[in-house]
């Protein structure tokens, strides 16, 4: 394969041109839908004069047939009918934004969507004017780069790189539409690798799909590993995208590399499934973290209590504030009886918010109960662009194999137990991850990408395993599971209980309430069931000798308590090396005062 990076950093000193005019954070808006016009006219050029003749034959033809027929002709699902290309637009110094438009408009409708969602022809004014006066120069850096010379999946590379350093540059918004690559390199082998014995069978063909499809990373990141691992293998990417110019990157990113742009959709994928009648064989997503959905409320609120379970939203609708497993629910609702596997990755919240019953804790209950939820790894904070929050990745499959069934996963990828950093060059290192030799908004950490020792292919063999060890634990599912009791103690009157109907009537004012967990350690330290009547007399009636339990009250909760179930005692340090430390310092300290009066 040719260096992208080469050609990448061809392009990329194109935007020093636009220094002055934009902010640096906004060069991809001018330099990513030129690199999608450049791109697509060295494709078209060995047969753009074909389609010049052909044209005047098809002119009476409607816009969807004409399309079809000149595509054919070009010999791609694209073409250009207009006489102006780059070397044509270039050729008139005097005209080129009118010609530039020409061009543009003379692409089929599929190719012209994509830079119509760029909103590139307010560039092309703002570029053309006079103050500016760089609309020339810019086409012709463009015109003076080939990019004929490189395959499909090579384009898509070099297109994926610029995004990446754009988006960088953005840093606090970049996180809204771009996942770093490291974190979907992860994802991507977690989603794929209990099905490699598949995956390698000559001329496989297999679906991914992705609702918060961004600029279209983490599909670019499915298809780059499948055809590593074997290139005769052929994995048709689907997405949705609700913002436009994510949208317009992601579309030109599938045009380019030769995959079907018309799998990715614009919209709101909540309140506007425009891939509603469609399975996939795998899923991911990296759905904003924290964000409501007032927006959608009325749509999906609809939908949840018309169709039920037979809809997407069954299960139970999260708080308004975090739309999390509302994507969650989507993406389950797209699995293939057959089998398919989900990777998701979400901010602590959906793993305990809500108590027992709430829309949350009965959508985990409905995951885990259906034995859905394979594993979940907890990864180190500060890995985003726009937060510096801990985040999980969820794995979610109905395809368990026999020796995950009725079990979950969890992983400690945190790097919580490494106290000590490894000094390796002038990077700080860890298991888990390493420290960035420069900050990019809040992410100040990236998981090591190389070597199977640490970082990805660590926590991936960690995964892959399935064995417990320090970072590793392996539960059951209803360990999840618990009971939220009403506790009541009688009202009291002069020493009295106060009795209703017979009944001791409840002090309100004493209510409590009680967590059961549905499993319980034996005294050999083994998981074993419990019932609330049994907790309750060992645990309450001890110290609460007139309590009972208000059985009508009794509600079921689902949780996953990560810090809690890898928590270690660590026992104080022993007073005389408190006092040591403390003596040390304070003898480091006069022999410095003593250094700086005597200088």
């Amino acid at each position: 394969m040719k260096n992208f990076k080469e050609k990448a950093d061809l392009i990329w000193k194109v935007a020093d041109l636009l220094r002055g005019d934009y902010k640096q954070s906004d060069y991809g808006k001018v330099i990513l839908p030129m690199t999608v016009l450049r791109r697509l006219d060295c494709i078209l050029k060995p047969t753009k004069d074909k389609v010049l003749n052909y044209l005047p034959k098809v002119e009476t033809l409607k816009e969807g047939a004409k399309d079809i027929a000149l595509n054919k002709i070009a010999g791609h699902s694209f073409h250009n009918r207009s006489s102006f290309d780059f070397d044509k637009i270039v050729a008139d110094p005097n005209n080129v934004a009118a010609n530039l438009r020409n061009y543009i408009n003379g692409f089929s409708t599929s190719a012209r969507e994509i830079i119509e969602y760029f909103n590139f022809d307010d560039h092309i004014d703002r570029l053309d004017d006079p103050k500016a006066d760089i609309l020339f120069r810019v086409v012709k850096s463009f015109q003076e780069i080939d990019l004929s010379d490189m395959e499909s999946i090579e384009m898509g590379y070099t297109f994926e790189e610029l995004i990446r350093k754009f988006a960088e540059q953005s840093n606090e918004t970049a996180g809204e539409h771009f996942t770093p690559r490291e974190i979907i390199r992860l994802m991507v082998n977690l989603l794929f690798i209990e099905d490699i014995e598949i995956l390698t069978i000559e001329g496989i063909v297999k679906t991914l799909y992705d609702p918060t499809a961004g600029t279209g990373g983490m599909l670019s990141g499915g298809e780059q590993y499948v055809k590593e691992l074997n290139p005769k293998a052929e994995l048709k990417v689907f997405g949705q995208e609700i913002n436009p110019e994510s949208y317009a990157i992601c579309k030109a990113d599938m045009l380019i590399k030769g995959q079907n742009p018309s799998n990715i959709k614009f919209g709101n994928t909540l309140s506007n499934d425009q891939l509603a009648e469609e399975q996939f064989d795998y899923q991911i997503s990296n759905p904003p973290f924290g964000v409501d959905w007032k927006k959608a409320e009325k749509t999906i609120k609809a939908e949840s209590d018309k169709k039920g379970m037979d809809g997407r939203f069954g299960a139970g609708l999260p708080r308004i504030n975090d739309g999390s497993l509302l994507f969650l629910q989507h993406m389950i609702s797209k699995m293939k009886d057959s089998g398919s596997r989900i990777a998701i990755v979400f901010s602590g919240s959906p793993l305990f918010t809500g108590a027992a019953e709430s829309g949350e804790s009965n959508i985990r209950k409905w995951i885990i109960e259906n034995d859905w939820l394979e594993a979940v790894i907890a990864l180190p904070d500060q890995l985003f662009y726009n937060t510096g929050i801990n985040t999980y990745i969820w794995i979610v499959t109905n395809q368990k194999s026999d020796k995950r069934k009725g079990k979950v996963q969890l992983i400690n990828a945190t790097g919580a137990k490494d106290e000590e950093l490894v000094k390796e060059g002038e990077l700080e290192f860890n298991r888990f991850w390493q420290k960035m030799d420069r900050s990019l908004g809040n992410k100040r950490k990236k998981i090591i990408e190389n070597g199977s020792e640490r970082g990805i292919g660590f926590i991936t063999n960690l995964y892959g395993n399935f064995e417990e060890n320090e970072f590793v634990k392996i539960l059951p599912n209803e360990f999840f599971g618990y009971w939220r009791i009403t506790v009541e103690q009688p009202l009291k009157e002069n020493g009295k209980v106060v009795k209703s109907k017979g009944q001791p009537k409840p002090d309100t004012s004493l209510r409590d309430y009680e967590n059961i967990p549905f499993l319980k350690k034996d005294a050999d330290g083994n998981l074993v069931q419990q019932t609330i009547e049994t907790y309750f007399e060992e645990e309450v009636i001890p110290h609460l000798p007139e309590a009972w339990i208000d059985h009508s009250k009794t509600k079921v909760g689902y949780e996953i308590n990560f810090t809690k179930y890898f928590y270690e005692f660590k026992p104080l340090r022993p007073l005389a090396n408190i006092k040591a430390d403390i003596l040390a310092l304070e003898e480091k300290t006069l022999e410095t005062e003593k250094t700086v009066l005597n200088s």
